[in-house]
């Protein structure tokens, strides 16, 4: 709830929202650190109702935790947050907050609401998850993207329980230091909302909401606005409720200050938005100017140059865009493009269905840990021809047997976009027939289809079954007939068989005497 000079403000709808600390706090890969791209869904409807803990001035709960269709009325989803907000150990509502905090990092709440239920299900407490294996961890986040993330958070755990006594460090500075995976943001979010610290948060939507309050039309992405951000929402945090406070800023940019279209009328600070005074002058300028009225002198702010939080003249204010002139942000990196060779080695089980070979990622780097069906990287511009005798180059050498590169059936091409990889995988499969030693220093294994979705793969290399399982079926269905060909004549001459169509001289022809 956000509350300023008597106005109260519920937050009514959830979007996804972004952290955009400088160091590295996106998931404990970094700045830029590979991500898959997900789809926008439609906005989850919420009503923010504060809520707090035992021991706590501040409300314990997150966003998922906080998530309540209007009029009071709660789903099974809500079940595991609304035990973290009661929860009197402060241990665990820090980890209940702090899971909830790395998971909406790059993802959407719609999707976090049953990744976050099944977590706190699974593992509880630190201790449970410290206690867990990391191929546990990468079978449960699986699909959420951002898979480092998973893992720090379970270094993270380990660290807490091993080094700190099982307790959760209380600011947001010792939470950054002691954590890894945790960044400037996460810390001040756990410690906000969980330990009353008053400390501020700037994640996307309170760029948004801040820029456009303040005008900062510089890069918002740029160090020196980060910071500038930062210290401005220390300020602004209201000292008696940190959390509550920090939560309603990122809802007010989440529901009302949105990216395009805002809600300028419904607003609860409008008339502390310099934006919408910057437009409202721009109305009155371009009214002046109609009616043939001598411009006005510029006020003095205006005159100032060189100022580092504001619009370059490089890039003039732009009337249609209104107060969506801010926030400003340098111009996004094409992602670049890579092409890998997959191979979907098939062979039937023992049960009569089919069995696929996948194998584990390395431990670091781009979906660490994970398993996928053996493949390679492929240079740009390699021939089909090419790329199939690479491919089965590595098989065998993967096999220890030799695989002819003219067995390789091509499947088709399956593309996957991670934040700034163009990933197009090459599909091919290749069915088995009798039993293959496999190398053992690399980490392999045969599963079911089943077997398959429920192990630590990514989305992508569903995307590959998925392709090789529609082109088997496209292989295997049943021919729908052949139709008549153009021009051919039906059975007989003359014939007038029911269900036959005439030519048009047939049709018009007299009828002969049987």
């Amino acid at each position: 709830m956000f509350s300023r000079e008597g106005v109260t403000w519920r937050p009514r709808r959830e979007r996804p929202r972004h952290d955009p600390g400088p160091g590295g706090d996106r998931g404990g890969g970094g700045r830029g650190a590979p991500t898959e791209r997900r789809q926008r869904g439609p906005g989850q409807e919420a009503h923010v109702t504060p809520r707090r803990g035992p021991g706590s001035n501040a409300r314990p709960a997150t966003r998922p935790a906080s998530l309540q269709r209007p009029g009071g009325g709660r789903g099974p989803a809500q079940e595991p947050a609304r035990l973290a907000a009661t929860e009197p150990d402060a241990d665990r509502r820090g980890y209940a907050v702090w899971v909830s905090e790395i998971m909406l990092q790059q993802t959407q709440v719609a999707t976090v609401i049953d990744y976050y239920n099944r977590w706190m299900q699974k593992w509880p407490t630190l201790q449970a998850l410290a206690q867990a294996s990391l191929e546990e961890v990468n079978e449960l986040w699986a699909g959420l993207g951002y898979y480092s993330r998973g893992k720090r958070l379970q270094e993270a755990a380990r660290k807490v329980v091993s080094e700190l006594g099982g307790h959760m460090p209380r600011t947001a500075e010792a939470l950054q230091k002691l954590l890894p995976g945790v960044g400037r943001y996460t810390a001040g979010a756990i410690a906000s909302i969980s330990y009353g610290q008053a400390t501020g948060v700037v994640d996307g939507n309170v760029i948004r909401v801040l820029c456009r309050l303040r005008c900062i039309g510089a890069d918002s992405s740029s160090p020196a606005v980060i910071d500038r951000l930062w210290d401005m929402a220390n300020a602004l945090v209201d000292r008696s409720r940190p959390g509550d406070f920090n939560q309603a800023l990122m809802e007010l940019g989440a529901t009302v200050c949105v990216p395009k279209a805002p809600l300028c009328g419904e607003c609860p600070v409008k008339q502390h938005c310099r934006a919408r005074c910057r437009v409202e002058k721009e109305l009155a300028l371009a009214s002046q100017k109609l009616f043939g009225k001598p411009a006005p002198v510029p006020d003095v702010e205006d005159c100032v140059g060189d100022c580092p939080l504001c619009p370059p003249a490089t890039e003039p204010w732009d009337s249609s865009l209104g107060v969506t002139n801010f926030p400003r942000k340098a111009a996004k990196k094409q992602p670049r493009a890579m092409r890998t060779a997959t191979c979907v080695l098939e062979r039937r089980g023992c049960r009569g269905g089919p069995e696929y070979l996948i194998v584990q990622r390395p431990s670091s780097g781009l979906l660490a840990g994970l398993w996928e069906f053996p493949s390679l990287p492929l240079a740009q511009d390699l021939q089909e021809e090419k790329e199939r005798e690479v491919l089965a180059d590595h098989l065998q050498a993967w096999m220890g047997q030799p695989v002819a590169a003219k067995g390789l059936q091509f499947i088709g091409e399956v593309i996957h976009v991670f934040s700034h990889i163009h990933q197009t995988y090459v599909v091919y499969s290749l069915p088995l027939d009798g039993d293959v030693t496999l190398d053992p220093a690399s980490p392999s294994r045969w599963v079911t289809e089943e077997e398959f979705h429920a192990s630590a793969v990514s989305t992508a290399m569903k995307k590959v079954l998925k392709a090789h399982e529609k082109q088997h079926r496209k292989e295997t269905s049943p021919g729908k007939g052949s139709k008549r060909k153009r021009g051919a004549k039906p059975q007989g001459a003359g014939s007038t068989c029911p269900g036959t169509q005439l030519s048009l001289h047939a049709f018009l022809r007299a009828p002969t005497a049987p």
